[in-house]
């Protein structure tokens, strides 16, 4: 995991955890994984851990084509 002190650069968006979960609709605890594991970029500002958006999505996107996400089904 990427630790950086210096505001997010311009045309980068990124995402508080309970950002990219909404975004996603995986767990926070999920994205917090994702992130430990690498395979979504995040940078800690401050005391705050942000998700870079183009990464969480381009990470859905290969999810899905491996057969979409797994686990619980959302509540109707």
């Amino acid at each position: 995991m990427a630790t950086n002190s210096e505001p997010p650069k311009s045309g980068d968006t990124w995402l508080t955890v309970n950002e990219a979960a909404k975004l996603s609709g995986y767990d926070p605890e999920h994205i917090r994984r994702l992130v430990r594991e690498d395979k979504v970029k995040a940078r800690k500002f401050s005391i705050v851990w942000m998700v870079n958006r183009e990464s969480l999505l381009a990470y859905m996107a290969k999810a899905q084509s491996m057969g979409g996400k797994r686990g619980r089904k959302p509540e109707k």
